[in-house]
């Protein structure tokens, strides 16, 4: 699509399914300087809503880590291994190990925009146990 509107968007993502008519699951857009990749998250299309709890623990259990990949040795970026991201497993797409009929690897992928609601939760746990700690140091110090 060749937009030349000043924004707009590209592209729409529709889901058909479970005799709720269609609804609109994602989409491409812009405004004259940046393009957006929505997921589509309108509280009217969930149910179920609770807040994550226990959340530093998950985190704990991400294992960020530095590598190249295999086509790029020069360059070292940041990232995680799709089969260890078990924390937010949907965020992850594929199978570890899997291979095609030829035996050909049918390779994992993630998308790291999905951590993003447990690595908010992790942060605020965190700020609250830093707002605890800070009264009760200012009540030692102030008595």
């Amino acid at each position: 699509n060749n937009d030349q509107a000043a924004t707009g968007t590209f592209v729409r993502f529709w889901q058909t399914s479970g005799g709720y008519g269609a609804n609109q699951i994602g989409s491409i857009s812009h405004t004259a300087n940046n393009t957006a990749y929505n997921t589509s998250s309108d509280y009217r299309l969930k149910e179920n809503i609770n807040a994550i709890t226990d959340a530093i623990t998950r985190l704990k259990t991400l294992k960020p880590s530095r590598f190249n990949f295999k086509t790029e040795p020069s360059v070292t970026v940041d990232g995680f291994i799709a089969h260890e991201v078990t924390a937010v497993p949907e965020a992850v797409t594929g199978t570890k190990d899997e291979v095609d009929s030829n035996g050909d690897p049918l390779y994992q992928g993630i998308d790291q925009s999905k951590l993003v609601p447990l690595l908010t939760a992790a942060l605020q746990e965190a700020v609250t146990k830093i707002e605890t700690l800070e009264t009760k140091v200012a009540a030692l110090e102030g008595g």
